[in-house]
């Protein structure tokens, strides 16, 4: 019986839960290590900050979901794999063996200055939400404007903190960043574009350039960075140290590591590091872990750059963009809030 283990309980491996849970999987023992017993869902978090939803409407109970999918559940961390000896050492000391592993656990954030211990990085979300309830911070710094620091510079000042937020460039169309952008100004952030964090300092004070402004929280959401122990472990990776993939998402130097989500870069074809993504990679996944069981070829998967986006804006208005299409209101926000709780509801 094939030992198949999958670590960490990002979108893709939820995807693969599901599936296990409606066909279960013969011929195999699956365990899920993960840190935590219940799964934050990223993409309600800034209506989490803006306090549209209390923290139980918005996780994943991960255990009770690897119980329908007849998979063991152990809590814990990965501190790096044995690629020879098919040994994931947790930190804890204990080891877990496997015959298939797959590895699934997000991402860090990417703080490139010094620093950047003075700041509170943004993941893990359960320890970012922590520190922000402990320390109720009243004045503000977001480094990073990307779709998670516009929204959380939103949803901040809807809760009433005054928010300054930093960025090189945008990264997003000129439609999307257009509608932004208004949306940021209607919201009374203070945004900085062209103003990228170089430093900070005890305070927190940042350094922007030849500036300096004291806050009483720095987050930190500049984008994503591969985990210390995936960058150490032996996985072949890219120019950025996120582990390569093939085009069925196995390891290009260990074919019997899967990888996917934010921590795996595909070599069939590059698509934003986004839950979205993550769950498409999930529904291939499970498929080639099942042929891989029966001993089948895997497929491969096809990347589909293609997807709705969507982005809250602090109170109940939010806007969408698909291809060449874009739109705002306070019906884009209950959109996304049907398909959020329905997205939810599918692992129930």
């Amino acid at each position: 019986m094939k030992r198949i283990l999958l670590v960490g309980a990002g979108h893709a491996h939820l995807a693969v839960l599901r599936n296990l849970a409606k066909d279960p999987l013969y011929g195999a023992r699956v365990t899920l290590v993960t840190p935590y017993e219940r799964q934050i869902y990223s993409g309600m978090l800034p209506g989490l900050v803006a306090g549209h939803y209390r923290l139980e409407e918005i996780c994943i109970d991960v255990e009770r979901l690897a119980a329908r999918a007849y998979a063991e559940f152990t809590a814990g961390s990965v501190l790096t794999l044995d690629l020879k000896e098919r040994v994931a050492k947790l930190r804890d000391d204990s080891e877990l063996r496997y015959d298939l592993v797959s590895v699934n656990v997000g991402s860090a954030v990417d703080a490139p200055f010094d620093g950047r211990e003075h700041g509170a990085p943004v993941k893990p979300f359960e320890l970012f939400l922590t520190r922000l309830s402990d320390e109720r911070p009243a004045r503000i710094a977001i480094a990073g404007a990307g779709a998670a620091g516009m929204e959380l510079a939103m949803a901040l000042r809807h809760r009433g903190a005054a928010v300054t937020l930093y960025s090189d460039r945008l990264l997003m169309s000129p439609s999307l960043t257009e509608r932004a952008l208004a949306a940021l100004r209607r919201a009374g952030v203070d945004f900085r574009p062209g103003m990228p964090v170089t430093a900070l300092e005890p305070g927190p004070v940042v350094v922007a350039g030849t500036t300096h402004q004291q806050f009483d929280m720095v987050m930190l959401a500049t984008g994503p960075a591969p985990l210390d122990w995936l960058r150490g472990c032996g996985l072949a990776r890219d120019e950025r140290g996120f582990v390569r993939v093939d085009s069925k998402l196995r390891s290009v130097s260990h074919p019997e590591v899967f990888a996917s989500g934010d921590c795996a870069a595909v070599d069939a074809g590059a698509e934003p590091k986004s839950g979205v993504f993550s769950v498409r990679q999930g529904e291939a996944l499970a498929e080639n872990l099942r042929r891989m069981v029966t001993r089948d070829e895997p497929v491969p998967y096809r990347p589909r750059p293609l997807a709705l986006q969507i982005i809250s804006c602090g109170d109940k208005y939010a806007i969408a963009e698909r291809g060449d299409w874009s739109a705002e209101g306070a019906w884009v926000w209950r959109w996304k809030d049907w398909i959020d709780r329905r997205w939810l509801r599918s692992f129930q």
